[in-house]
């Protein structure tokens, strides 16, 4: 018997590009001519692009590996082969023991059907039996938190609680590999704590995890190893901290020749001299001058700070500190200084610097570089620990005969 929990074998997955199917009439014919076609369905035909293109890794009992990338670089896809909605056209797939699976929200939720009754449906699609879910039942509704709304039709749940019912009854299963996509990105930040713990209970208790997400922290957290996909490829397979690395590479490299080039970047003391070693509690600014390589019309700068392996550890934008976004004509150029009391100590970070568009979409930039310039913080004597809050002490000795008098320094 294999040692790997899951095995990805030289896996390959094609689609068409505006491939839908509204109803038999469109389907039957579609299908008719994958039969026909045979083998050469292996092959990209017109309007096709693959997906995934020969991917391979496998995965040992009670490993976590968290699968990173870009948009559209096939996680997903990953995902739905590991959980059987769909299969390879070249390659293998195989999962040993039970799983359990998180992809989409509300994926096997009828709508019109009570929270309640999707519990059983849900439970009874991902392999429980209904005297499991009987047994389990107030478990799973009390990890939901949605007692009050169990008998509300799921068609009126946020996407927020379709993502706490999902994943309740997911966490239940008991499985013994657990496939997670971004969902849980939806929850709010309790339910995200909660969720990342319960999977972090099943890693230490010897289940498999396969989990997808833009969140560098989360996948640090509960992963020891990342596969990082870009564009259906895989790029790197191996520790964290590296393939986290490779993953803000691509966004170096794709920013480059975007609608924004920048002229001149700077970190500088509250006195103006220019340096990258800072005490724990001093001011910094960090200052960045762009020009438009084309029209910019209300957009939203914005500042990172990431550890350096990778962890986002702040984020803000002009848009949220003033109010205010940047507008810019063809040609035109601005300087932007964001003044920051770096109450961090011992480490070395990353400041990184995006531009969003006006309407905002997860994942998409205009500029996007999570590692412009690098900021070495010292250690304090005051204190240890990640946060400094510079800290202040004063004593004061109580006695019967002096009553209370301050301390004096020894």
């Amino acid at each position: 018997m294999s040692n790997h929990a899951i095995e990805f074998n030289a896996v390959w997955k094609k689609f068409a590009r505006g491939e839908k199917y509204d109803s038999l009439r469109d389907l039957i014919p579609s299908m008719a001519r994958m039969v026909f076609k045979g083998k050469q369905q292996v092959e990209l035909q017109e309007k096709e692009f693959w997906a995934l293109r020969d991917v391979s890794f496998q995965i040992g009992r009670g490993d976590a590996l968290g699968i990173i990338g870009p948009n559209g670089s096939g996680k997903s896809t990953a995902l739905k082969l590991l959980s059987g909605i769909l299969k390879p056209n070249r390659g293998n797939v195989h999962v040993q023991g039970r799983s359990s699976t998180l992809i989409e929200l509300g994926a096997g939720f009828h709508p019109d059907l009570t929270g309640r009754e999707n519990v059983y449906l849900n439970g009874t699609i991902l392999g429980m039996k209904r005297a499991e879910i009987d047994k389990r039942f107030d478990e799973i509704v009390e990890f939901s938190e949605l007692k009050d709304f169990l008998d509300t039709p799921v068609k009126r749940y946020s996407s927020g609680m379709h993502a706490r019912l999902g994943f309740a009854v997911a966490a239940h299963v008991d499985p013994e590999v657990l496939i997670i996509d971004e969902v849980l990105s939806v929850g709010d930040y309790h339910f995200q704590e909660k969720c990342f713990a319960k999977m972090q209970e099943f890693v230490r208790c010897g289940a498999t995890l396969v989990f997808v997400s833009h969140n560098l922290t989360a996948i640090t957290t509960l992963c020891k190893n990342v596969l990082v996909l870009r564009r259906g490829v895989p790029i790197f397979q191996g520790d964290v901290s590296t393939g986290i690395q490779k993953y803000h590479s691509f966004y170096e490299e794709e920013t480059k020749s975007a609608a924004i080039e920048l002229l001149d970047v700077s970190l500088r003391s509250s006195s103006g001299d220019e340096r990258d070693v800072f005490e724990p509690g001093e001011k910094v600014l960090f200052e960045i001058r762009l020009k438009a390589l084309k029209a910019l019309n209300h957009c939203h700068p914005g500042l990172q700070i990431h550890t350096s392996d990778g962890q986002l550890i702040f984020v803000t934008a002009t848009s949220r500190l003033t109010n205010k976004k940047l507008t810019l004509a063809q040609g035109e150029t601005v300087r932007l200084s964001f003044s920051l009391d770096l109450n961090i100590h011992g480490n070395v970070f990353l400041l990184g610097f995006t531009v969003t568009p006006e309407i905002e979409v997860p994942g998409e930039w205009l500029y996007y570089n999570p590692r412009l310039k690098r900021i070495i913080m010292t250690d304090s004597r005051k204190s240890q620990g990640f946060l400094h809050m510079n800290p202040s002490v004063e004593m004061y000795v109580e006695s019967e005969t002096r009553g209370a008098e301050l301390a004096p320094n020894r």
